[in-house]
């Protein structure tokens, strides 16, 4: 491989010659060593009229993301915080590599994840309090009593659509600590499961058409159903 100082002397010998042969003839008899190929010859010249050196360029790779493409990301996601990069890109017809880092390393903003909650009626949080209340008076009664307890939740797919939290994001400078409420009285399927101290108990299936205060008390009804066919009531 040559040095900067040989390929300097070949630059030189090819101005003052006009010819490449000549220059590889005066570097064998000058080096004492095989010359350069013709190509390298002319790579670096090309190299140094363009640059004025030798040293390969940095930072030679794909474009760094303009100032242009910035502000359409920045007001795009200002006024729909929660669309995502995909969306984006699509959008603005941009790649959506590039959607994500004028996101995080222009724009310093971060996906934060939104969270879904029962929606609370006035009424629920002194019913909460009270059964609380209830609870603890018989722990203190009896330190056996949560060994007799059935802890039952449930898991609704609504018809009108479903919420995917891994997918659902607000993009911003600071966590907002945003959330969706989630009404439960909508068509939907329900899944139930129950947990005692020793078992697990379904989970169960319940698909309606509609859900209203009555076929919610149909479903508890099948419920409690499935509870005395499997003999759980003597567990």
């Amino acid at each position: 491989m040559a040095t900067e100082q040989e390929k300097a002397m070949c630059v030189l010998w090819v101005f003052e010659t006009k010819s490449v042969i000549t220059t590889q003839r005066r570097f064998r008899t000058t080096y004492k060593k095989d010359p350069p190929s013709d190509n390298s010859i002319r790579l670096w010249l090309t190299q140094f009229q363009e640059t004025g050196s030798f040293l390969r360029r940095k930072g030679v790779g794909r474009p760094s993301t303009s100032q242009e493409n910035v502000y359409p990301i920045q007001e795009t996601f200002t006024r729909s915080p929660r669309k995502s990069t995909r969306q984006a890109a699509v959008q603005l017809h941009m790649p959506h590599t590039t959607i994500w880092n004028v996101l995080h390393n222009r724009l310093h903003l971060n996906a934060y994840k939104v969270q879904t909650v029962q929606a609370l009626h006035p009424n629920d949080k002194p019913h909460r309090f009270e059964f609380a209340e209830q609870i603890l008076t018989r722990i203190e009664d009896d330190e056996n009593y949560l060994r007799k307890w059935f802890f039952s939740d449930e898991s609704t797919f609504h018809v009108s659509g479903k919420v995917n939290k891994h997918k659902c994001r607000i993009w911003g400078s600071e966590n907002l600590h945003d959330y969706r409420e989630l009404e439960r009285d909508s068509p939907k399927v329900n899944v139930w499961c129950a947990l005692s101290h020793t078992e697990v108990i379904g989970p169960f299936f319940f698909a309606e058409t509609t859900i209203n205060s009555v076929t919610y008390t149909l479903t508890c009804w099948r419920c409690m159903r499935f509870l005395r066919c499997s003999n759980i009531s003597q567990m």
